[in-house]
């Protein structure tokens, strides 16, 4: 009997077009390997900090925020991390929405979605801890569409601990 796990291929998608193409690819190569595919997406719920939410309103006397504005602050940012179910929800949606587009209803590969808060290099590559091979798109979402590579794609072909394949969109 073989104790070795089953493959594992691990696919970063964002939604966009360079990451559906970055799944349709890494489908196929988990079926070639008989291997499962791990979709991962990372989502941020927004980031909170002083200068954030309150412009300038550091007191004269010294550096922190008054009572008032810390009470005001403490408010806003629990209201959004209460409300960062909803977010994290409608994202797991949105993944099996991209899944299903891209693989459709009946994928012949085992499929596991990953979705998680935080940075999408650092949760991919924590995904991909056991990973055999990591997928990931020459381009997402980010603004400097000039570059050839992502920041993404260069932190993971960076970092990883396993073949990575850059697919060009």
């Amino acid at each position: 009997m073989d104790d070795k796990a089953q493959p594992v291929v691990v696919v970063g998608i964002d939604g966009s077009q360079a990451s559906s193409k970055a799944l349709a690819w890494a489908a196929e190569e988990a079926r070639m390997r008989g291997a499962v595919l791990r979709v991962v997406h990372a989502y941020r719920v927004p980031r909170l900090s002083s200068e954030d939410y309150l412009e300038a309103s550091t007191p004269v006397e010294g550096p922190g925020l008054s009572a008032w504005d810390e009470k005001a602050y403490e408010s806003f940012r629990s209201q959004v991390v209460s409300e960062s179910g909803d977010v994290r929800s409608g994202t797991e949606d949105s993944v099996a929405a991209q899944v299903s587009t891209v693989l459709g209803d009946s994928p012949d590969v085992p499929v596991e979605h990953v979705v998680t808060e935080g940075r999408a290099a650092q949760v991919i590559l924590e995904a991909a801890e056991d990973a055999d091979l990591v997928v990931v798109g020459s381009r997402g979402r980010g603004g400097f569409t000039g570059l050839l590579l992502g920041s993404v794609s260069t932190q993971v072909t960076h970092h990883a601990h396993c073949p990575v394949t850059v697919v060009r969109s």
